[in-house]
């Protein structure tokens, strides 16, 4: 359920992105060349194994937990990981950049995996990998090429739930009814709350939730 919302919720996200021209389509081409695939193989490997449903709910949560804490790192070290990314590159690794493709590719397959598995990764976790892949580039170009890649990755995956029998069209429903009044709310906060404040919050909300999933 929360993946068909997601991919619906952002597309406006990418209508907005395209056309301030943030959006790395070579980028967004790799991270769905390891993302589409790992997402249909999850799902297939969801559907298709045996397994009691509190031992499946057991795993689930877990990841989502895991998930969760990785993404409030993620959202608290932003900068930084991209400040070793770029030290890397120019220091450690100077031929980094030939690996780079690569290197995108296998961050799709974690995320394809990741995002199928517990709805949770292609957002803060997914610009954290790209602000340490592509420390040179503007952050309105990682955000914004995370966006492009989250709609169709959550739409595959969203999809593949749906076949089997795991989307709630009433919750959806919902939650889509009151995404409405809160977009605009917090497209008007995010312009009075400063992201130094905003950003720590978010992090420890995540972050609580995270370890009540995993205990």
């Amino acid at each position: 359920t929360d993946l068909l919302f997601a991919a619906i919720t952002k597309m406006g996200g990418v209508w907005a992105h395209n056309r301030r021209k943030t959006i790395e389509w070579k980028i967004l081409g790799l991270l769905a060349a390891g993302s589409i695939p790992a997402s249909l193989v999850t799902s297939s490997v969801l559907h298709s194994i045996v397994v009691h449903k509190e031992e499946l709910n057991t795993i689930i949560t877990t990841l989502l937990g895991t998930a969760l804490i990785l993404t409030s790192v993620a959202l608290l070290f932003k900068k930084e990981f991209q400040q070793v990314g770029r030290r890397l590159g120019n220091n450690v690794f100077p031929t980094w950049s030939r690996w780079r493709g690569a290197a995108t590719v296998l961050t799709g397959v974690i995320l394809g995996v990741l995002v199928t598995m517990t709805s949770v990764g292609a957002g803060a976790l997914g610009a954290a990998m790209l602000f340490f892949l592509y420390p040179g580039l503007p952050a309105a170009r990682i955000v914004g090429t995370d966006i492009a890649h989250a709609v169709p990755l959550t739409a595959v995956a969203g999809l593949g739930h749906l076949q089997m029998g795991t989307v709630d069209f009433v919750l959806l429903g919902s939650l889509l009814l009151g995404s409405l009044p809160g977009i605009y709310l917090g497209s008007h906060l995010s312009t009075k709350v400063p992201e130094k404040i905003m950003r720590p919050i978010l992090a420890s909300m995540l972050m609580l939730i995270g370890v009540k999933f995993m205990w």
